[in-house]
């Protein structure tokens, strides 16, 4: 078969200049996009080495990770916007101008539907800049308890312990519960037997306390103390042990004192009491 008549017929479609303008278009195209991709992966670079070469001398380790993710995902829809102005300008020159121009009749017509996404925005601003809660604490927003995973402008991702990921909108998060915020609470109680000897129980658990001050020094603040009796049961006498540990250390601490306390009295002979069913036969004649 012949190509050279269809060689030509296909260049005589085409001047040399058209062929050229197009060929430049195409570069161009090309070059923006490349140029697109380089910002944003050196840009998503700088902006992890400047929060988290030494996250704990700037903002600390959460609050680095939660600015990195924000600051990245500006990066990336800044970049994504100019690089779909710029081939627009391409082929419609002025084309940014355009786009202003028409920015304000659009937020008009737009105004009203879009409040609910302004008030997400500007609460999730304040959470950021507040330093309400950072990724990676647990916290309570909007009714649910759980992990931060990711804090955006618009939501907010939060991880509850039995796996499930809510997404929250920032703009109905009105009242937040840091669980990782300062020394948190232990609290154990314990009850004795009425027939024991209250004094050599509180004792016995102080030299607990000691000890197991020694052994969970790393997770403890402070305590535990001892406060001593703080009501009377139906058969027992509750005595009250609490301590101040590290942010998200309170509940191992708790269990580990509930172990020490019972082994403890148990070592010493001192009855915790537990309900008992006394069966009396009644014998027929």
């Amino acid at each position: 078969m012949d190509f050279v008549p269809v060689k030509e017929w296909f260049l005589g479609l085409f001047s040399t200049k058209d062929i050229q303008q197009a060929l430049s278009i195409t570069l161009r195209i090309i070059a923006t996009l490349v140029l697109a991709r380089l910002l944003i992966r050196f840009g998503s670079r700088l902006v992890e080495k400047i929060f988290n070469a030494k996250p704990g001398q700037i903002l600390g380790d959460n609050r680095a990770q939660t600015l990195a993710g924000l600051l990245k995902s500006v990066l990336r829809y800044g970049v994504y916007f100019v690089t779909v102005i710029s081939i627009v300008e391409i082929f419609i020159p002025n084309a940014a101008r355009t786009v202003l121009a028409g920015a304000g009749i659009l937020g008009l017509a737009v105004g009203f539907g879009a409040q609910n996404l302004v008030r997400d925005i500007i609460t999730g601003f304040f959470i950021l800049f507040e330093d309400q809660y950072a990724v990676g604490e647990y916290v309570t927003v909007a009714g649910v308890t759980g992990t931060v995973e990711e804090i955006g402008l618009r939501v907010t991702k939060i991880r509850e312990f039995g796996g499930q990921l809510h997404i929250i909108p920032n703009g109905i998060i009105t009242m937040v519960t840091n669980f990782n915020r300062g020394g948190m609470q232990a609290l154990v109680e314990i009850g004795i037997s009425y027939e024991e000897n209250i004094d050599r129980a509180i004792e016995v658990l102080k030299q607990m306390s000691r000890q197991f001050a020694q052994t969970w020094a790393a997770d403890l603040i402070e305590g535990p103390d001892v406060l001593g009796v703080v009501r009377f049961g139906e058969s027992d006498v509750v005595i009250r042990i609490t301590a101040r540990t590290k942010p998200m250390r309170q509940w191992e601490i708790e269990r580990q004192l509930r172990k020490a306390v019972k082994e403890a009295l148990d070592r010493e002979g001192i009855e915790i009491p537990y309900p008992r069913r006394v069966l009396i036969s009644m014998g027929g004649t």
